[in-house]
């Protein structure tokens, strides 16, 4: 079993109190039923979790639109949770969807998971986003140093030369002055 669906069913099922409804979801191989779960009024929140992520690790695009909401959720499990589930379906919008959530000023204290997911997809959307993202947090006194962390250490994984002015200006603040050396020591040189 994939280690971050054992997790998430642990998880669930203390959230759930382990009702048969969702020993039913954790038993189902039907991707009709899952998929049923998103659409039909009054699901708890733990059961569509549950369905969207099964689904997405199945590949079915059906699972989208109720994993890009749970990236987007104020509950980090749940983020981690579909931002795992996202890497594997395969769906092109991904990366447009976690740009937007990594850019949203309004959001941007749950902005972690959709920076770390952007760099697991190394789409043409991760590097502008990181960048948009680590500006914005180089303000004095932002309190967003994890997303600017993880922002910093994202650019640095994906080596892109179009990171270094950013990564430059991080060098400059103390909380992540160490992780943006690392970064620039990752980004090969231009010749």
């Amino acid at each position: 079993m994939d280690e971050e669906l054992r997790s998430l069913t642990v998880r669930l099922r203390q959230e759930s109190g382990g009702t048969p409804a969702f020993e039913r979801l954790v038993a189902t191989d039907d991707p009709d039923a899952l998929a049923a779960v998103l659409t039909e009024p009054g699901q708890p929140l733990w059961a569509r979790e549950l369905a969207a992520f099964r689904l997405g690790l199945a590949g079915d695009r059906r699972a989208f639109e109720s994993l890009v909401l749970l990236l987007n959720h104020r509950d980090p499990p749940r983020c981690a949770s579909a931002a795992h589930a996202l890497a594997r379906l395969g769906d092109p919008r991904t990366a447009r969807a976690a740009a937007a959530l990594a850019t949203n000023e309004l959001r941007v204290a749950y902005a972690l998971h959709p920076v770390r997911l952007l760099v697991d997809l190394r789409a043409p959307e991760a590097v502008p986003a990181l960048i948009t993202t680590l500006r914005r947090r180089l303000r004095p006194h932002d309190p967003y140093r994890r997303v600017a962390l993880a922002c910093v250490d994202g650019l640095g994984t994906l080596g892109d030369d179009r990171a270094r002015p950013v990564l430059h200006e991080a060098l400059a603040h103390p909380a992540l002055a160490e992780a943006a050396v690392r970064a620039l020591g990752r980004i090969p040189e231009q010749r």
